[in-house]
């Protein structure tokens, strides 16, 4: 498993939660860990993790790019991808479909607590749990540090008066966040799952052109239920069969954790059961047999991909 990357040619290293980075000229070497996180924490490693995230990424960054150019450069290693380097937006612009959720920025525990305008947004009365919304809506939340903090929630007009983003580029990426969403949709669907609701992240290149950068649509950005049975077990009251992340949220939710204090330690079978998951939705979206690395990443492959990728004009 790969836990961290310790890379001293490429000079200082940057962690997020689950990635570590390396700024190289008008480049960045993003590795995608086997890290894994929940509730804004790093909660431990899974096997294959950080493989699925920056192949399923690279899937989607290809089948997206006529909706918004992505940072994508090239892909030297399973677990590394090289992009352009951009200035990140602060903002997690987080679409949803269904209203549903367990952690404390979801919009279904504000709603069963009898709140009805919620991120900014009126809602119904009469909503049940897992329910489909008469069209998808944005909750935009900021962005936690690595380290400590949560996602805090965001309204769009707070956004516009705290001058987060210039207006302008705001309703960019509102467009951009709901076509990105109705793509995933539509192929998630094709394959049997329904993309439930997901987050994306956006950067600015030098000369402020908007970029999609970080990851799409993967287990940790997105939830996925299993098409097939989910009018079933809606009708019937039960959860919906998730395909994500979602399943550890649930379990460390059913024992007390959401995010605040000692987190309980993952058991062995746990770990394997969300790998398996992690891998079931890279084969099941991409219709591809999932291929485990062997070896250690390959520093010189990725010098190599460094010298060979030239940057279009943005």
């Amino acid at each position: 498993m790969i836990q961290t990357v310790n890379f001293k040619a490429f000079g200082k290293k940057y962690q997020g939660k689950v990635r570590d980075y390396y700024i190289v000229d008008d480049k960045r070497i993003l590795v995608t860990t086997d890290r894994i996180s929940a509730f804004d924490r790093i909660l431990g490693v899974i096997p294959h993790k950080g493989q699925v995230l920056t192949e399923l990424s690279a899937f989607w960054f290809e089948r997206s790019q006529d909706i918004i150019p992505n940072h994508l450069l090239s892909m030297p290693d399973p677990n590394v991808l090289i992009v352009r380097d951009t200035l990140p937006i602060p903002i997690e612009m987080v679409v949803r479909g269904y209203i549903s959720g367990v952690t404390n920025t979801s919009v279904w525990g504000s709603y069963e607590r009898g709140e009805r305008v919620i991120y900014g947004l009126q809602f119904p009365d009469g909503l049940r749990k897992n329910q489909i919304l008469p069209s998808p809506i944005i909750t935009p939340t900021t962005k936690a540090d690595a380290n400590a903090g949560h996602d805090e929630r965001l309204t769009k007009d707070e956004i516009i008066k705290k001058k987060i983003v210039p207006s302008g580029i705001y309703k960019q990426m509102e467009r951009a966040a709901l076509a990105l969403y109705a793509r995933g949709s539509r192929i998630a669907a094709r394959h049997g799952l329904i993309l439930v609701d997901t987050k994306y992240e956006f950067g600015l290149t030098r000369d402020g052109t908007l970029m999609l950068i970080d990851e799409i649509h993967t287990p940790d950005s997105s939830r996925f239920w299993i098409k097939e049975t989910y009018n079933l077990k809606f009708s019937c009251g039960d959860e919906p069969e998730n395909f994500d992340k979602e399943f550890l949220r649930i379990w460390y939710a059913k024992r007390g954790y959401k995010g605040d204090g000692r987190p309980p330690q993952m058991p062995e079978s746990l770990i394997q059961k969300v790998s398996q998951r992690y891998i079931g939705v890279y084969e099941k979206l991409t219709g591809k047999k999932f291929v485990k690395r062997r070896g250690k990443i390959d520093t010189k492959k990725i010098t190599e991909n460094l010298v060979s990728v030239d940057l279009l004009p943005a």
